[in-house]
């Protein structure tokens, strides 16, 4: 609870992002700290106060009045009472009244009336905030000594990819904690002594000297799943195909690998030594039948090209998993996702597979987002939101530990 004895108000404002401050309010309330929410009159529109009274355990407080006793909320104690200000979602809108100094709703008046440090989490449309008056209301509160926590990239309200997105509840969270203590929140250790076997990238089957079969993975999603294990204390064994990423932690060994053929000796040979392996390869599914050793001359219109199934990466080690032993598998389909991913978790022994979809933007390959659901043997389907690749192997890491 490093937390515990802060109050914290939180300010919601009109934005779709105010229904994290639900998950915002539960994680303080969680870290032991004292929470009171203040919203805007266009934020009761996303999320209710009840919702937020309820996780809380305080009255919101919406109007400078209760209009039905006459009792006064005293923006002036509410900024005296508060060890830290956190405006989450804030708006364009919120974000241009703060910057200059207008005082129209409690939020904008407690703000004014705050001594403490304030927090200001910016939601909005990737062109909204680009436009240079965000920008410079933006460096406004900076000068003010106000923390701002920088939004994502993503997926938007309106359909778009861009930055612009609410900071996730736990970065939010950590922002706090680090404000507090003074350090940098270490990441959890909870994988020390576990030795686990990642795949990742695309594999390249040889059609001749310069060319070959091979897809648009580009193994970022691998890299960041053996960069969390890492951090977590793992021994991570990365074998990879093709691609320009290099491991940052030292826990990590990576094996470069380039076909499926020699991804699949890898991964026998290591995966008995292993307490968990999670299989991120975008492993092709055919091989040419006989790659040429010279390059193929364009001398007719019709080639044609004879290819052989590879070998089941995750298939054979379904066979070899020990019951001690965690295999996690992935799955990106374009249609019936859901049927499709759940006959791979069983036909190949998984313990839980992760699905991503062609059909959600920002996700798949090429992208630093991803948008997951994870399934395991329980038909139990968790559905994520759009986020980091970074955010998304936490996910997939902490589903993991519960396994082992």
């Amino acid at each position: 609870m490093l937390l515990k004895g802060k109050n914290i108000l939180l300010a919601v404002t009109g934005s779709i992002a105010a229904y994290k401050a639900a998950i915002l309010v539960r994680m303080l309330v969680k870290e032991g700290a004292e929470v009171k929410v203040l919203m805007t009159p266009l934020a009761k529109e996303f999320i209710t106060p009840l919702t937020l009274a309820t996780l809380s355990k305080n009255p919101i407080l919406v109007d400078f009045f209760n209009t039905e006793n006459g009792d006064w909320n005293s923006h002036v104690d509410l900024g005296l009472w508060a060890d830290a200000y956190l405006i989450a979602p804030a708006t364009a809108n919120t974000i241009g009244k703060m910057a200059n100094g207008i005082a129209d709703n409690l939020v904008l008046t407690t703000y004014l009336s705050a001594r403490c440090k304030v927090f200001v989490a910016p939601a909005m449309d990737l062109d909204m905030f680009s436009h240079p008056t965000t920008t410079k209301n933006i460096e406004t509160l900076k000068s003010f000594g106000n923390i701002i926590i920088e939004p994502a990239t993503g997926e938007l309200a309106s359909g778009m990819e861009g930055k612009g997105r609410m900071e996730e509840p736990d970065n939010i969270i950590k922002s706090l904690i680090e404000f507090f203590t003074g350090l940098p929140q270490p990441p959890k250790r909870d994988l020390i002594h576990k030795k686990i076997m990642v795949t990742a990238g695309p594999t390249h089957e040889a059609i001749d000297p310069v060319r070959f079969i091979g897809n648009y993975s580009s193994g970022k999603m691998g890299f960041a799943i053996a960069e969390e294990l890492a951090q977590r204390g793992a021994m991570v064994i990365l074998i990879n195909g093709p691609v320009s990423l290099k491991p940052v932690h030292p826990n990590i060994q990576q094996i470069k690998v380039a076909t499926a053929n020699e991804m699949h000796k890898e991964c026998v040979s290591r995966f008995p030594h292993m307490d968990a392996a999670i299989l991120s390869a975008a492993v092709a599914d055919f091989t040419p039948v006989n790659p040429l050793p010279k390059k193929v001359k364009r001398e007719k219109e019709n080639y044609i090209l004879e290819l052989k199934p590879t070998t089941d990466i995750a298939s054979h080690l379904g066979k070899l998993k020990k019951n001690t032993q965690v295999l996690v598998g992935f799955a990106l389909e374009t249609d019936d996702e859901i049927t499709n991913a759940k006959k791979k978790l069983v036909s190949k022994n998984l313990d839980f597979i992760v699905l991503n979809s062609l059909n959600d933007p920002g996700a798949g390959f090429q992208f630093d987002t991803n948008k997951i659901s994870i399934i395991d043997k329980s038909n139990i389907v968790q559905k994520f939101e759009l986020k980091s690749k970074a955010n998304v192997a936490n996910d997939i890491v902490n589903k993991l530990v519960t396994y082992l």
